[in-house]
């Protein structure tokens, strides 16, 4: 079994402590491959940002979980190497289990040295993701891991998570929920959703330039859930904001992304204002690589050593990465 401590990783505690105190959010980054990983470290220490990496259970079968574990110590020691160079501070690293959906999955991350794991019991029954819950935590708490539960459905697709609808948290069951599961976190739905067709063009209106603007989060759940719950670090999944620069430069070099509606960054940075301390952000990272990678490659045809294309690819994630530290989630500085 590998201790997290031992791979220099920390748990999510004192992080969303910090957070929460100082009105901001942990950006929590999902990544697949070296270079997502690479520019999550350099814009991250750049900034001076905490920051949770986070594996989804495709991820970790894509990256094959024991590599995984050495790619995250790896990190550590390329963030500790480049503070030293930059004369700046070293950052907290969380390496986190992004929607688990079964006990045994949450373990194997345990074992395997994650300092913090989600479990997704919220397609269950509310006893049934109290009681799965429950398990994780019981299982996880003896070894300084933090767990973070799930209480509402979010709408959207992301990699095994699918939902036609969403299912908005409700506030009368969080008390509840978290004394008797003894979460560290809590993610909601209050209208965030996964995947980069987060909602429909029929549901938005459109501003001058045409741009789709979709439906404000429910706020009113948030702050009743809060004055339920005051102070407990609150998550929200399904943050990214779709960038229609990053849209328009894949369509524009071969690709056919179509109704890409994200949630605006000026409604995540009012979210960060309250006690929600972490933003899951992926579909960001995923849109930006894949619009640096088609515009190279029309640019570029005749390329074909990975590392012409996928440099370009990590430039613009680590620029996306500092921007959502520095302009939409508070954090940078705040090491």
């Amino acid at each position: 079994m590998a201790s997290y401590k031992d791979l220099g990783f920390v748990n999510t505690k004192e992080m969303f402590k910090k957070a929460v105190t100082g009105k901001y959010a942990v950006g929590a980054y999902n990544f697949n491959n070296m270079e997502q990983l690479q520019a999550i470290i350099v814009a991250c220490v750049e900034t001076q940002s905490p920051v949770i990496l986070q594996v989804s259970k495709g991820a970790r079968s894509y990256a094959n979980q024991t590599l995984l574990q050495y790619l995250g110590q790896g990190a550590v020691e390329m963030m500790k190497e480049l503070a030293k160079e930059k004369g700046l501070k070293e950052i907290p690293i969380s390496l986190h289990l992004d929607h688990g959906d079964t006990f045994e999955l949450c373990k194997s991350c345990v074992d395997s040295g994650f300092s913090s794991v989600m479990i997704d019991g919220s397609h269950h029954s509310y006893e049934d993701n109290i009681t799965l819950t429950k398990k994780v935590v019981e299982y996880a708490h003896p070894f300084d891991v933090t767990v973070e539960g799930e209480l509402g459905v979010l709408a959207g697709i992301e990699e095994h998570v699918v939902a036609e609808k969403s299912t908005y948290t409700k506030p009368e069951e969080v008390i509840d929920f978290v004394q008797r599961t003894g979460v560290d976190s809590l993610a909601i739905s209050i209208g965030t959703s996964h995947g980069a067709n987060k909602f429909k063009p029929q549901q938005c209106a459109k501003n001058a330039d045409g741009v789709y603007i979709p439906p404000e989060l429910r706020f009113d759940i948030l702050a009743e859930i809060e004055k339920q719950i005051p102070g407990f670090p609150i998550v929200l999944h399904g943050s990214s904001s779709v960038p229609v620069e990053a849209v328009k430069l894949i369509n524009s070099n071969g690709g056919t992304l179509s109704d890409t509606v994200g949630i605006p960054e000026e409604q995540i940075r009012k979210a960060t204002q309250s006690a929600v301390c972490k933003v899951n952000i992926d579909s960001d990272g995923r849109l930006w690589m894949t619009a640096a990678i088609r515009k190279h490659f029309a640019d570029k045809p005749a390329d074909f050593d990975p590392r012409q294309y996928l440099g370009p690819a990590r430039q613009a994630l680590i620029a996306m990465y500092k921007h959502k530290n520095e302009h939409v989630l508070g954090a940078a500085g705040k090491v």
